[in-house]
């Protein structure tokens, strides 16, 4: 067996050294806003740092015991567990996903809820560092329901499950989770500190074609071969690749080719993820890739079965720059600069079931530097569990409670919050804008 050829790293060894250049002459973001007064600021802190050594056990429980999506039993236990020694429930089961829970302070007011992912990836457990997401929430949630008295307003902590692909967020939003919260905050594990950092949209579309079975040898010209429509409709989106915006992706795999060489296939399937940068070229590009597909079935005599979003589709993120800006304000005193939009390449990137919030409400996803590896590699798994881990639960934790504690203490802050969301068009119906 010859083995396969390995990149050449040189392209992405020259685009660190470019993002080191741009990091070190970016300007950090400030905010006009005050945010939470010295007093409420002190107490988040001393919370956090009080409850500091509970966080980075639960998040190294987290990353031995990895559970997949709609599967996180284990984890949602030990974080109601944690919860409930600082005298706070969990309810579990909420909006009907048996993984998913909520934890609530305050009664009126403007409401902002704190989320939690812990779904592991199969075979590689964190290596997107989500015990890091869930232990910095808890962190925030429970630092931030110290103050809720002085600030006033709600508080909540929201389990959301299965972010690797299940989309529980969306799930969770059409079970009516969040239509009384008002914003959302959350972080990310990555390479570097950034305040904002762009995650695509997603859609799963399945093409099936289907012909007609003939004797491969005897009689091949009574036969309509599935598998030569499917290759086709693969070699044209690779070729519909060139044509597209540097910020789509269209990437998919063959997931049915027929059973045996001397039966004209009657069969075949592909299953692609498409990306993009906005809602508007997401939803051009699944047009452009359907004509692809109903070509391909034309070509070779098929027919074609388009399935969309078998799991919810994911919207990009919609930035809110007046609450992002605060939340690179709190993480100063954790002495980390978070780098405004641009300096990292923002190619770099996913897509999150946090998108589809934010075209609902404000909401921020900052990323928080844990090592300078991959997201979904084994690399980031091993330092997911690691002191930079550690170090990274007790940061974003506190950067989450003092975001958390301006938006509700501050009314200034959030008119500015809620006032640039509406400028980029307020909440859109996500459920009805692909159908």
């Amino acid at each position: 067996m010859t083995e396969p050829l390995r990149p050449d790293d040189g392209y992405l060894r020259s685009l660190d050294a470019a993002t080191a250049r741009a990091a070190e002459s970016a300007e950090p973001l400030t905010s006009p806003h005050a945010g939470a007064s010295d007093a409420v600021r002190r107490r988040v802190t001393e919370a956090v740092a009080g409850c500091g050594d509970q966080l980075v056990r639960l998040s190294r429980d987290l990353h031995a015991h990895p559970e997949v999506g709609f599967d996180e039993h284990r984890s949602v236990q030990a974080v109601a567990d944690l919860l409930a020694s600082h005298g706070h429930e969990a309810r579990i089961g909420a909006g009907g996903l048996d993984t998913a829970f909520v934890a609530r302070v305050g009664t009126d007011g403007p409401h902002v809820a704190v989320l939690a992912e812990y779904d592991a990836l199969p075979g590689v457990g964190h290596a997107c560092g989500h015990n890091i997401i869930c232990s910095t929430a808890v962190g925030g949630f429970l630092a931030a329901a110290k103050v809720v008295g002085e600030t006033g307003g709600r508080l909540s902590l929201i389990g959301t499950p299965a972010e690797e692909g299940g989309g529980g967020k969306e799930t969770l939003a059409r079970a009516g989770v969040f239509d009384d919260v008002d914003a959302v905050v959350m972080l990310h594990p990555f390479s570097h500190d950034v305040a904002m950092h762009p995650f695509l949209g997603r859609r799963q579309l399945e093409m099936v074609f289907h012909g007609v079975a003939a004797h491969a040898a005897a009689q091949p010209f009574m036969g309509r071969n599935a598998l030569d429509a499917a290759v086709a409709a693969y070699q044209g989106v690779a070729a519909l690749r060139q044509h597209l915006p540097g910020t789509d992706r269209a990437h998919g795999v063959f997931t049915d080719g027929g059973a045996r060489p001397n039966v004209v296939p009657e069969r075949a399937a592909l299953m692609f993820y498409l990306r993009s940068a906005a809602p508007e070229t997401l939803r051009d590009l699944a047009e452009r890739v359907s004509a692809v597909a109903h070509g391909a079935a034309a070509m070779h005599g098929c027919g074609v079965e388009l399935l969309w979003d078998a799991q919810p589709a994911y919207l990009p993120i919609r930035f809110n720059h007046a609450l992002s800006a605060r939340w690179a304000v709190n993480q100063e005193p954790a002495g980390r600069t978070p780098l405004p939009p641009g300096v990292v390449p923002e190619f770099l990137t996913g897509s999150t079931d946090l998108g589809n919030l934010s075209f609902r409400m404000p909401a921020i996803h900052p990323m928080l530097a844990v090592a300078d590896a991959a997201l979904h590699t084994a690399e980031f798994a091993t330092a997911a569990g690691s002191p930079a881990g550690d170090r990274a639960v007790r940061d974003g934790a506190l950067g989450l409670a003092l975001t958390a504690a301006d938006y509700l203490a501050d009314a200034d802050l959030r008119d500015a919050v809620h006032a640039e969301f509406a400028e980029l068009g307020g909440p859109l119906d996500v459920p009805g804008y692909f159908a």
